[in-house]
Formats: C-alpha cells, structure tokens, sequence
C-alpha cells in the first residue's frame, strides 16, 4: 500500500487561492517570460519549454503586485460588500502570481535541479510573506465579515455560502483576529517555519539521492529480478562504479527488502533508509524538527489552541485530538495482535529453511513473501511480467474511467511538457467534450523527490459562461524500462497507480462554479477517500485481464493467478495497517507537546513505541527525520491519520459497490455526482451520506483488511 501525500497546491486551493482570470491580461514582457502573458498553448497549458530560471522570481515579484493591486481594489470599492464585489473578486484574483506557483510547486518537487532549490530558498519564504499579508489584511476581512454575518439578508445561495465561510474561517486560523503585535509574532512564526520546512525537504531529498550501496560481487545480487538488476548496473555506470549501484528510492528498496537472498544486503539497505537524514551534523534533521515544532506550537497558542494537534484537527471531520486517536486506536489493538500471528508464521517458516536467528525488521517483507508464496503458491516474479505499465494505464485506470464514467484519453504527442517523461492526454467525456488535460510522470529521477503523488497546472471553474477546465498531473517512482524489458510493476506499485489515478479523477471531473471549492480542496480527512477507493478496481476481475497481459506474449493472466491475487489481498494487513497507524500516532503525538525545550527524536519514537507495545520487528512507514507529510509543510501536520479516517469511507463506500456491482454505472453515477464532482460545495459527511444513504460503519475498514 502507498498512501503519499498530495502536492501543495492540489489540497490547498485556499491557502494559494487558484488561477484566475483578470479584468486586463498583462502583456507580454520585453524578455518573453511566459508567466506574464496568455498561455497560447492547447488548453492553455503552461509552455514548459519557454520557461527559463530567471523567469519565476520575476513573475512572482510581479505577480504579488499585480495581486496586491487586486486586493487593494477590493477593499477601496465604494459599494457594500457583497458576494461579487468581495468574495468572488478575492477568489478570482491573483492570475499571475498563481500560474507561476503553480509551476513552480510541481517543477520543485518532480524536477528540483539545483537551479530550482536555489530558487525556492527565495521563492518560498516569499509567497509566505504575501500570504500572511493578505490574511492578516484587516480592511481586507472586514468586508469578508460583513458578507459572512449578512450571508441571508444579501440572498446568497447555499453554494456562495459555503464559500463565504470558508473563507472567513481560513482567514480567522491565519490569524485574521489578532491584534497588530500578535500579527508580527504571527508573520514571523511562519516565515521561520517556512525557511525550515524547505531545509528539511532539502537534506531528504540529498540524503536519498546521494545515499548509495555498492555491490561488486555478482552472488549478492540473488534473489533479484533480472530487471533490477539490470537498472542497478546502470545507475552504477551512470555513477562511475563498476558492478550494481543501489538507492533507497522506494521501487529499488522494496525490491531488495522483499527479494534479496543476501541478509547482509537487507540490512544494509534497511538501515541506510531508516537512517535517512538522522546522521552527521550537515544532513541531520533533528534540529528542524524540534525548531519546526516549537514554531508550530508557538502559533497553536497565539491562534487560541492548547496545542498545534488541537489547532490541526479543529477545521476537518475529526474536530478533536481525541476523535482521531480513538479512531486510530480502534485499528491499532487488532492490527498489533494480527502482527503477532504473521511473525509467527514467519519465524517457523525461516526455521524450516534453515534460519538460525530471529526474524529482524530487514527480514520482515521477504519471509513475508516467502510464506505468501508457500500459503498462496505465487510470487511476484510470477506476476510482475503481466502489470506492465502502458497496459496497467491505458488497460486498467483508463478502462475503468472509460466503463463508469465515460470518459477518454488521448494523448497529446505535441503537448508541453516540464520533461520528457511526461506523457500529456486530452480528456474528454463521452459526448466528445474536453474536460481536462491529463498528465503522468512515472519514473525516478535524481531531481525527483520520492514517492507518488498527484497535483494540477491550473484550477477549475464554471461560473456565468466562464469554464476553466484544470489540467491534473500524476508523478511516481516505478521501475523504468531497462534494454531487454518495459517496465514491469509490482502488485503494490499497480496500487499506487491506481490510487494516485482516484485522486486525478477527483481533480478532472469537478463540476463545481467557484475555485475555492473545487475538486481536491475538501477536508484533508476526504480527500484520501477517492484514491483510496480507486484502488479496489486493479482487482476486480473484468479489470484485471483486461490490463494485466504478458508483456512479451500478450497472453492475459490465468484465472489461477487471478483467484490467488484477489485471495492473497487481505495478506500481511497486520503488518501494513501497524506500520501506517504507527506513524499516525507518532504524528499526533509530536504535535501535542507543549514546546519548551529540544527533545531527542529517537527517543521520543522509542517511548511512542514503547507506549503504543509496537511489535519490535516493524517501524514507522517513515521515521521522523524524512517524515516529509508533516514536517516539509504544514499540509498533512499532526493529518497524517487522515488516510486511516479516509479508510473508513472507503471501505465503508466500496461495500456498496460490492452489494451493488463493481462495474455498476448507477453506482458510478451516484458516486461521481455527490463525491467526483461535488468538490467542497457541502460538508464532506454530508456528501458521503447522500453517495452511501447512511453515515459510514467503522467497522467496515476492519471488515476489508481482514482484522475484524
């Protein structure tokens, strides 16, 4: 399973409010910078290729200004402040400003060249300045006040309304309420703790791309696919080595935790990434996280929170601390005591096969594995060679789009692209109309943060004849093709293209009038439901021969493969749900500390551990020095439980599918009506009643995973 965070600006609409269109379109600047101009491209997507370093500090310097100017008309208009001329004007305003933030969030993230990390140290820390600017405008929130105590007298609708409160309540959490002394407190809270995020970011990302195990002897290579070894031999050669070079990026990481016959390679592999940006004094974030955290703290008090997790949790479904820990703790209990039986089986099949040692944390996916394939009789190598990743795309995620909502791809082979990686597809619905543009960026880079996560070039509207469709992006680290094979996934990383493919349909079929509520920009504890549920489709079984076709013969995979598949799915949930729910409570837990000296990271993880009896032979998914969610941003801090909250709808919605038919377009219908397309135009429970007729059953997720 790989649940990864979403990019900035796909969740945070109303932090950096979206694209707009402006009364007067700026000219085109004496030196071409495409940011200051009419994107004249297809669909108006960014012209990637025109864009040149010196381009964004340019056009957001002028982009704040132009926005600044907007503001400033705003709050000198004459008239009384209604729907129009204050809420409507603040949402659309800022065109410049967002298109180059917009490219610059996704190009910092999937292709970070030096160049671009030089950029964002100045970047960054100044779209922080100009944001706390505007919330803290206190002309600015005194007409958005007035719209928001008269929403019924000035006749506004349900949906106006709903836009209206959002605003005034993100404007009072970005400390719109106090005073001037407080403000400056404020303001520089969130400058430092912005300076420090973007450190934080930096020393992972080096430590990941630099971090590097050699392997000279070809016997230490068993157990491996030919595949990775073949990708491991040119990093190698890339890098002026002779034999196999291995990263921790997480295709390569898996791949030697789970397949590796060599002990000693599991280890080292384990402990390089588990030690990621905790060693030396250069790279070791322990000193930003404990800065980043008193900051946090710091700003949880002056807003009027006892602590930054009462802070974070207020806004969204949970409302409270104690709501999300209950909820995480129901999970907990089961899946530790699910973990004690796996280990067993483990350890007597390690027995059985000569093992003479207790099982280790490196040991862990592949004696997994090894008793999955006895229990199962399959593995992944057997499987691999059907889920290659054209056939996974275009046979699976886009097959499925196509059955329940109609929807096509085609792709753009002249389309803009930030790098040649990137594929571009025109969708369109099944009349024949664009409805978005469609991007995916599937393998490793050096420039290239890890994980998988999805995000968009622009944001969407349809308000009085004015349409903004958006243009959606997908990005991953899968395994890339090699001389003698295409790329060939994993089980798990065919999840994660189809979970990141939930997010982007929740991005393209947004049907909503206002940016400030379409598609992603919902509570951070929804918006994991759609890709999470997505993921249920890469088995149903018409989906699955539909994609999974061996790459070199065509031949599409055998039922017995299939019914051990879709046996074998509820395999090792102990292990997986543990290790995702651990790092949750590991999340809470830092961000409910009241601050007031440096604490020891590892030790703090230790007593979490300790505390929650976590099974010894699993960590958290990620430790806390490369624990990128929520110490990179403020986007999923002391939110990392979102995904487990995100489950229960999930599981909970899917049954439905389950009673009903999983390729049943009624169904389909009702979930892209009140989940695809809604946005954030009503409470997101109530939403997901008028999808699933009830409020969801909690036990459900226990039900799916087998932990019940």
């Amino acid at each position: 399973m790989r649940k990864i965070i979403l990019s900035l600006l796909a969740l945070a609409v109303m932090t950096l409010p979206a694209v707009g269109k402006t009364p007067k379109k700026v000219k085109t600047a004496a030196n071409g910078n495409p940011f200051l101009t009419e994107y004249t491209t297809k669909y108006r997507i960014p012209p990637f290729e025109s864009i040149k370093y010196e381009h964004y500090m340019e056009a957001l310097e002028k982009g704040i200004a132009q926005h600044n100017q907007e503001i400033e008309a705003i709050i000198s208009n004459p008239a009384s402040p209604n729907f129009e001329n204050t809420i409507l004007a603040l949402d659309n305003s800022g065109e410049i400003y967002h298109k180059v933030a917009f490219v610059f969030m996704a190009l910092s993230e999937s292709d970070a060249t030096p160049e671009m990390q030089k950029i964002a140290e100045k970047f960054s820390p100044l779209m922080t300045s100009h944001n706390d600017e505007m919330y803290m405008n206190d002309r600015l929130f005194a007409r958005i006040k007035v719209v928001h105590d008269n929403a019924g007298k000035l006749g506004l609708d349900n949906v106006q309304k709903r836009l209206t409160e959002k605003y005034y309540k993100n404007f009072v959490r970005k400390g719109a309420l106090l005073n001037d002394e407080q403000k400056e407190e404020l303001k520089k809270i969130n400058q430092r703790e912005a300076e420090v995020e973007l450190a934080f970011g930096k020393n992972v990302m080096r430590e990941m791309s630099e971090n590097v195990i050699y392997v000279t002897e070809k016997s230490q290579l068993s157990g491996l696919s030919q595949e990775v070894i073949d990708g491991a031999a040119e990093l190698a050669k890339k890098r002026g080595h002779e034999g196999w070079a291995f990263t921790a990026s997480a295709a390569t990481r898996l791949a030697v935790l789970n397949d590796a016959d060599n002990r000693a390679l599991r280890e080292k592999m384990y402990k390089m990434y588990t030690s990621t940006a905790s060693h030396g004094d250069e790279w070791d974030n322990s000193k930003n996280i404990n800065e980043i955290l008193k900051l946090r703290q710091r700003k949880a008090r002056l807003l009027g929170f006892e602590t930054y997790a009462d802070y974070a949790t207020a806004p969204v479904m949970a409302k409270t601390v104690e709501n999300a820990e209950d909820l995480l703790m129901q999970i907990w209990r089961p899946a530790i005591k699910k973990v004690d039986e796996e280990v067993a089986d483990m350890q007597k099949y390690a027995n059985a096969h000569g093992a003479d040692f207790s099982l280790e944390p490196w040991d862990y996916y592949y004696y997994a594995n090894k008793v999955k394939a006895e229990r199962y009789s399959f593995s992944e190598d057997e499987v691999r060679p059907y889920f290659e990743l054209n056939s996974v795309v275009k046979n699976g995620i886009f097959y499925v789009a196509n059955k329940l909502y109609g929807i096509t791809f085609t792709e753009m082979k002249d389309a803009p692209k930030y790098n040649p990686e990137v594929t571009v597809y025109d969708v369109k619905d099944a009349k024949g109309k664009h409805l978005a543009v469609f991007m995916t960026d599937y393998f490793p880079r050096a420039t290239k943060a890890q994980g998988a996560w999805m995000s968009a070039f622009n944001s969407s509207y349809n308000y009085n004849g004015e349409v903004e469709r958006p243009i959606i992006y997908n990005v991953g680290s899968f395994n890339p093709p090699t001389k003698d094979a295409p790329s060939l996934l994993s089980i798990d990383q065919v999840e994660t293209v189809f979970h990141e493919f939930g997010h982007a349909l929740h991005g393209m079929l947004t049907q909503v009038a206002y940016r400030g509520l379409e598609g992603t920009n919902i509570d951070r504890d929804m918006v994991e439901m759609p890709s999470q549920i997505n993921e249920h489709w890469m088995l149903v079984p018409e989906v699955l021969k539909n994609y999974a076709k061996h790459y070199k013969t065509g031949e599409a995979i055998p039922q017995t493969l299939v019914d051990k598949l879709i046996e074998s799915s509820k395999f090792n949930q102990g292990f997986m749900t543990t290790e995702l729910v651990g790092a949750a409570l590991l999340d809470i837990e830092w961000h409910k500390i009241n601050w007031c000296g440096n604490i020891d990271v590892k030790a703090f993880e230790r007593s979490v551990a300790k505390r929650l009896h976590m099974p010894k032979i699993i960590e958290y998914r990620y430790r806390s020095p490369y624990f990128k969610h929520i110490f990179n941003s403020e986007e999923y801090s002391c939110g990392y439980y979102t995904y487990l909250w995100a489950q229960v709808l999930e599981a909970d919605g899917w049954e439905r599918f389950q009673k009903e038919g999983a390729m049943n377009v009624n169904v389909a219908n009702d979930y892209r009506k009140y989940i695809l397309e809604a946005g954030d135009t009503e409470d997101a429970m109530t939403l997901y009643k008028k999808f699933r007729g009830r409020e969801p059953d909690a036990k459900a997720l226990l039900r799916l995973r087998g932990l019940d």
